[in-house]
């Protein structure tokens, strides 16, 4: 966890590794969590570590058993090759990992809390103490980076829970917080079957650990109740957590360790004591948080320490297997790392493309109308949330025609940049650098009934912070790109930067503009003679030429052919230095304006040097789509542009790249995100879309 969060906080400032380390501790030892030395060792050496809940100390058992229990439960983890790291609040603060002292003191306070997600701010602001249930351990076991926690017994939904709505937050928060839990099932003073059907309900994979695919019921092995997966050693509980944990779902697993056989007997007169003890609870009104200590207890009494004897047994037992799993998992991690620094280190000795631009959270209001009115009325349309920003567009797209691009961006820490970064977990994000005084940048488009954009808000100071002197980090991955590409959002500076860079090192730049404003940018010093692509709408190239000191139309004509020799006519002057300029046109299509050489267009990149050749132009019709099939305008210009990228850096003939270009637009306009998931290598070719006809018009030279 340390050499991330190291890495996270040399992105984001100036700092030394020695300062980056010092930073991390004192984000891990805040004024409201406290992680043990000896914990935060075994965190950055890659030791297995396994949680402890300290409930079981402060409510669960009376002293001196927990107290023994406690020091008992964590040497057999120590035994079985993990470090334990008992977690409590002390003091008002969250402590992974507890001394002997600390947990002499939890074992024996008459005032320490029960404290799950719902206490977590109160005892905090308190300064109370407490011991943490499953919930609030998980909470507290995520945020330190350890990924097994091992307990006696999970809550669930208690018995005429449809009358009293009684359900444990352990359930809710196996739903979101990504934690391997393993236990002895549910308790069994608990509605089993329901408490199965709510952990489905919440996503959260489920699997009994060894022969058996019975639910266990704590005091017991069997429930009666079939669970809905098995894992029969610790090797595939392990595997089954790391695909979990790769695969991003942000949920946990529940691993269910049946009692040993040997105690299934004692376990069913307890059993037979439970149902006592519930119906005295039910006579007495006792309800809450409150039943499953009463139980416990009254349980104890009535088995006459039997079944505390019991409880003792499978913690142990759970925590020996726990271990195990632990010792896996981290066996099976660190074989990915290696893997994962394998095929970084052949990905890193082949060129790749390297994107930077800005992120968005977008908000996409589309009305029902054909056209839209301003006025103060509301106008009726639907409304949703995408990601977006033309780099971070044009890094999804490259990723889905598998060309594994670096994105270099920023973002804020809010709820959006989590948002994105779960979003985005198929890329490659090691880039973004993350600013905890900045906000995420946001885009709201209003579009009209027929698909035209007609107006779009954007709150993105945060792209400023894509500085030289950050960008300048990624150096070595810069001049070593098979391309890189930059958009509009890019301060000038930064602009200026990776283009003198680029020239230096012979590496190709596609400079995507963004809108109508920022499209000068490289156009305002000699910046723009170091570019190879640039991908301009018309109002945008247009923009570029006044930058040049450029003569232009004052008006911009309507019928194709106008456009098209407009088009062209604006594109020499750029041709001077640029290899290729291509133009979308909207519904006529797209432009392709370069320099032809043996009857042919030169697009693919080579050593930069002034194009030869004469002027030339091929005008490429759009696919057709109706009005009703277009969902999403942000991102089908952002597709195009990263389909002909992926097409040229993948050698293919220009007619070829036009045609994944116009193929991942089309995707993009039918798609409610900027990039349609829908996006691949297959789906951008022809043979991927038998549904929908290239145009019947073919591509036209003009000369």
């Amino acid at each position: 966890m340390l050499d991330r969060l190291v890495a996270k906080i040399l992105r984001q400032k100036s700092y030394s590794a020695q300062s980056a380390v010092l930073t991390v501790k004192r984000l891990l030892h805040d004024a409201q969590t406290r992680i043990h030395p000896c914990i935060l060792q075994a965190l950055e050496c890659k030791t297995p570590v396994v949680a402890l809940e300290s409930t079981i100390i402060s409510h669960g058992m009376p002293y001196p058993h927990n107290i023994r229990t406690a020091n008992e439960v964590e040497q057999i983890v120590r035994e079985n090759g993990a470090v334990p790291a008992t977690i409590g609040i002390l003091n008002g603060r969250v402590h992974v990992g507890l001394t002997e002292e600390e947990l002499q003191y939890l074992s024996q306070s008459k005032d320490a809390l029960k404290v799950s997600r719902r206490d977590l701010p109160y005892a905090l602001s308190q300064g109370a103490c407490g011991g943490t249930t499953v919930s609030a351990t998980m909470i507290a076991a995520h945020k330190a980076g350890i990924r097994v926690f091992v307990t006696g017994g999970i809550g669930g939904v208690h018995r005429g829970a449809e009358i009293t709505m009684d359900v444990s937050a352990d359930l809710t928060e196996l739903g979101r917080t990504p934690i391997a839990v393993v236990s002895a099932g549910v308790k069994s003073i608990l509605d089993i079957s329901k408490t199965l059907e709510y952990l489905e309900t919440q996503g959260i994979c489920v699997a009994t650990f060894g022969s058996s695919r019975e639910f266990p019921a704590f005091f017991t092995p069997r429930s009666g109740i079939k669970a809905p997966y098995n894992v029969c050693n610790v090797e595939e509980a392990a595997s089954l957590i790391d695909s979990s944990l790769k695969y991003g779902l942000c949920s946990g697993l529940l691993i269910a360790v049946p009692i040993p056989e040997a105690h299934a007997a004692s376990g069913q007169v307890i059993e037979e004591a439970i149902h006592q003890a519930v119906t005295e609870a039910r006579s007495n009104g006792i309800v809450g948080k409150d039943v499953t200590p009463y139980i416990l207890q009254r349980v104890n009494e009535l088995t006459q320490g039997e079944s505390l004897k019991l409880n003792v047994s499978l913690i142990k037992n759970n925590a020996r297997i726990g271990a195990c799993i632990a010792c896996a998992l981290s066996q099976i991690q660190q074989g990915n790392k290696k893997a994962n620094s394998d095929q970084n280190k052949m990905l890193s000795s082949l060129s790749r493309p390297v994107v930077v631009g800005g992120i968005n959270v977008d908000f996409i209001a589309k009305s029902k109308q054909k056209t839209v009115v301003f006025s103060e009325q509301t106008t009726p349309g639907t409304v949703y949330q995408s990601f977006g920003g033309v780099g971070r567009n044009l890094a999804d797209c490259l990723t889905r025609l598998d060309m594994n691009p670096l994105f270099i961006s920023a973002i804020g820490m809010d709820m959006h940049s989590d948002s994105v970064l779960r979003f985005c977990s198929h890329m490659d994000m090691a880039g973004v650098a993350r600013f905890q005084e900045h906000r995420t940048a946001t885009y709201c488009a209003v579009i009209s009934g027929s698909g035209e954009l007609k107006l779009g808000l954007g709150d993105m100071e945060i792209h400023q912070q894509i500085t030289e002197q950050y960008v300048a980090t990624f150096r070595k991955e810069l001049c070593s790109a098979s391309l890189i590409c930059i958009d509009g959002n890019v301060p000038v500076s930064t602009i200026d930067f990776v283009c003198r860079l680029a020239w230096e090192h012979g590496v190709p730049v596609w400079f995507e503009p963004t809108d109508v404003d920022k499209a000068c940018k490289p156009f305002l010093s000699d910046s723009w003679k170091s570019l190879t692509y640039t991908s301009p709408n018309i109002g945008e190239l247009k923009a570029m030429n006044m930058s040049l000191g450029q003569r232009v139309p004052s008006e911009m004509p309507v019928l194709l052919n106008d456009v098209i020799n407009t088009a062209l006519m604006l594109a020499r002057p750029l041709l001077e230095h640029l290899l290729c300029v291509v133009i979308t046109l909207g519904p006529h299509g797209v432009l392709l304006c370069g320099r032809s050489e043996g009857g042919r267009m030169l697009i693919h990149p080579h050593r930069k040097q002034n194009p030869k050749g004469n002027v030339c132009a091929i005008h490429y019709p759009a696919i057709t789509i109706s009005q009703e099939e277009v969902v999403n305008v942000s991102g089908a210009g952002d597709c195009f542009a990263a389909g002909m990228i992926a097409g040229i850096l993948s050698g293919k003939e220009m007619d070829t790249c036009v045609r994944m270009a116009l193929f991942a637009a089309l995707h993009s306009l039918k798609s409610n995100d900027a990039v349609s998931p829908k996006i691949s290598p297959l789906t951008v070719t022809p043979q991927g879309n038998t549904a929908q006809c290239l145009p019947d018009v073919g591509p036209r030279w003009i000369k």
